[in-house]
């Protein structure tokens, strides 16, 4: 079994619980505006790398997997290589490691066959950091060039089967920070009983080089990352904890 992999990192410290192996594939359905990883798109564009590989380079680094560490799997998105991250998954955990998927939910849909293969992959799966780009599904689109109905589907279906998640929430100035959909978000975050967890993620830069030299047209071009007052009203509107 074999997968397309733009890149890992063997100290990740920001995407799970404790220091963790990130593998970051390749193949994303969604263009965001603000996405800092317009390299990881097209799918065939990674190194096509096969399970064992991973596995092996991943458990490497296994020494320094404290306090809840493991491996993450990110993008991308892990969704569209399924079979290859359940395998991956399935492997790991034989050598009891704490797995966490990093996804956007654009993929997901309770029809078959996709559906009793996300069942599969979850089983395998200790943890989601499910990003909600925009909870307006017509702003959604917009900005992902993707409909939001299916990931807050899976989020209700996570919940439904009490799996662990992290949401993600990206905050774009005059985008994704209004007050009234930071408040919608967190209504809806309320109907669910298995987040542990909500982190605001503030807008940043750094990816509009890729942008220019993959020769993409950045339309965020004029937007400022948010000040540290609307962080900090994100924070208290999401009830991250942090403010």
């Amino acid at each position: 079994m074999y997968g397309y992999v733009h890149s890992t990192e063997s100290f990740g410290s920001v995407d799970g619980p404790g220091v963790r192996f990130i593998i970051f594939v390749s193949g994303c359905p969604m263009r965001c505006m603000f996405c800092h990883n317009p390299d990881t798109w097209n799918m065939k564009d990674g190194e096509k790398t096969e399970v064992e590989t991973l596995v092996k380079k991943a458990l490497r680094c296994r020494t320094y997997w404290k306090n809840g560490g493991g491996v993450t799997v990110s993008g991308g998105e892990p969704l569209m290589q399924i079979d290859f991250v359940t395998e991956l998954f399935r492997q790991l955990k034989r050598e009891g490691v704490h797995t966490v998927i990093d996804t956007s939910g654009a993929p997901f849909t309770r029809e078959e066959p996709f559906f009793s293969k996300f069942e599969e992959l979850i089983k395998l799966t200790d943890l989601l950091l499910v990003d909600i780009k925009h909870i307006d599904a017509e702003k959604h689109e917009e900005l992902t060039g993707r409909p939001n109905g299916n990931i807050l589907d899976m989020l209700r279906y996570l919940s439904d089967i009490n799996k662990p998640v992290w949401i993600r929430h990206v905050l774009v100035p005059g985008v994704s920070d209004n007050d009234e959909y930071l408040m919608k978000t967190r209504e809806f975050i309320d109907t669910l009983t298995n987040v542990e967890k909500v982190e605001v993620l503030p807008y940043h830069t750094l990816g509009v080089p890729k942008w220019e030299k993959l020769g993409y047209e950045y339309k965020l071009g004029d937007t400022k990352p948010p000040s540290e007052d609307r962080i900090i009203n994100a924070n208290r509107i999401l009830k991250t904890g942090r403010y």
